[in-house]
């Protein structure tokens, strides 16, 4: 990660960061993501389309360590023990029921973080990962790298099931919402 750059909040600032960020995690990013890891078989879920790709139970795993480590570990100021090429390294020894329930958690405690951080918490530096960061950079990292991985399993679902997912059928035939 590069150097962070020093941030001015303005007001409500803050008001405005921390409930976008929890939206798009809790009512948009979580819930499609356990819809689509749901929707497969076990055998679906820890499949690779090749030794290079990791499959959905990886970049489920993947997510419970990133979330945990960056937000939930990190501003809980609790000792950081993930074990990120375990994430990877998985082939199949946890059930889809198994790793939802674990990711729930993890998001469970991740929106306890993000409904008491203020701003000075946002301003603060942390080590995670080894590099120095705001709270804000841990904030954002957590929700743009949930979003990065959500697309990656809503194409590997809508790859292996061959069908829509409906997660835009509020939207018209022009696109737009009706």
């Amino acid at each position: 990660m590069s150097e962070s750059v020093s941030v001015q909040f303005q007001p409500n600032m803050v008001n405005l960061f921390l409930p976008h960020s929890r939206y798009k995690l809790v009512s948009q990013y979580w819930p499609r993501l356990r819809q689509c890891v749901e929707s497969l078989s076990d055998e679906q879920i820890w499949w690779r389309p090749n030794a290079s790709s990791n499959s959905i139970g990886n970049l489920v795993l993947h997510l419970n360590g990133n979330v945990r480590q960056w937000l939930v570990d990190s501003f809980n100021k609790r000792e950081d023990k993930r074990d990120r090429p375990a994430e990877f390294a998985a082939k199949g020894e946890i059930s889809g029921a198994k790793l939802l329930e674990t990711l729930e958690w993890t998001v469970h405690e991740a929106v306890m973080v993000l409904d008491r951080l203020t701003e000075a918490d946002l301003l603060a530096r942390y080590e995670i990962q080894g590099y120095v960061v705001y709270g804000l950079d841990a904030v954002y990292q957590v929700i743009e790298h949930f979003g990065l991985h959500y697309g990656q399993i809503t194409y590997i679902t809508k790859m292996l099931k061959d069908q829509d997912l409906g997660f835009y059928k509020e939207l018209n035939k022009t696109g737009h919402a009706s």
